[in-house]
């Protein structure tokens, strides 16, 4: 890797660094050279991480919609590392089934976490980057570039950190910091097995055209991640496909919610009205996690 494209020495911070993406990038990243900062809400899986990567490894807890909170970070990770060049807001969480079945607090929590909570992290974190002249990573998804029924709250969240993001780097690009946007598909997570635990939706998505039916390795996905955070990319598709999707996304909205969407939510609908009970929290154990974390502030 040239000098240009290199982490090695830089200052990383992480988001939803426990677990999933959030983990492996900083796996990767430190076996390229860099110092990492991991904020999480999970203590002893953040422990875990830090622990496997070594001294040049420090790990916080903190909620990333707490924006008190995520201030005193990046000013701690400033008086550990003496600055911050690159800052990937990767802390996300998801909800699945018909919005008006939803639990109002759980989708309205997806919401706050994966948009609002990028917002505290921007707040929290850009003024450090503009000293250093660094780069935003903001992860959105696949669902930034596509509608899906079922993900009512995590499509919206993602396509309003994509736009975010967007004008973020019209604001802070000619200060010289650089903000990018990362994509990717179903990727072997926590949060995706989660959502697979679910019958019908699993059943939905295996129904999908490939390749959007697949669920795709989660170690070559970060690696094209840690490539766009060496690079600075504005753009990172974590699978090399979804930047064909940028070509075609404004005319999606009319084929998911055509004749094929109404086709596949007919064929659903015995299956979800049967295990309407059941489909009401967040999935896979970050979204356990968060679930633990919000009833844990509540009772005090």
């Amino acid at each position: 890797m040239s000098s240009a494209r290199t982490v090695h020495g830089k200052v990383v911070v992480i988001t939803g660094a426990a677990r999933g993406v959030g983990a492996q990038l900083a796996r990767v990243l430190y076996g390229r050279g860099a110092r990492l900062a991991l904020v999480g809400l999970e203590p002893k899986e953040l422990a875990a991480v830090a622990a496997e990567l070594g001294p040049d490894t420090v790990h916080w807890e903190a909620d990333v919609t707490d924006g008190e909170r995520m201030a005193q970070v990046a000013d701690e990770i400033v008086g550990r590392f003496g600055r911050i060049d690159a800052l990937v807001a990767n802390a996300g969480i998801a909800t699945g089934g018909p919005f008006l079945d939803a639990d109002a607090r759980t989708f309205d929590r997806v919401i706050e976490v994966n948009l609002l909570g990028s917002v505290a992290t921007a707040r929290a974190f850009l003024p450090k980057l503009l000293e250093s002249r660094g780069y935003y990573l903001q992860i959105a998804s696949l669902a930034a570039l596509t509608p899906a029924p079922m993900m009512a709250a995590y499509c919206a969240s993602k396509a309003g950190v994509e736009s975010f993001a967007h004008a973020l780097r019209a604001e802070v690009g000619h200060r010289g910091v650089a903000v990018g946007v990362g994509y990717l598909s179903w990727t072997d997570t926590d949060m995706v097995r989660g959502a697979d635990e679910d019958t019908v939706l699993r059943e939905l998505r295996a129904r999908l055209p490939w390749p959007l039916n697949r669920t795709y390795p989660l170690a070559p996905a970060v690696e094209r991640i840690a490539d766009g955070v060496a690079r600075r990319s504005a753009h990172v598709y974590a699978q090399s496909w979804l930047r064909g999707m940028q070509g075609v996304r404004g005319y999606l909205p009319s084929v998911v919610g055509g004749a094929m969407g109404r086709r596949e939510m007919r064929r659903a609908e015995p299956g979800l009205a049967a295990t309407a009970s059941v489909r009401r929290g967040l999935v896979g154990a970050g979204g356990q996690a968060d679930e633990q974390a919000q009833a844990h502030h509540s009772s005090q």
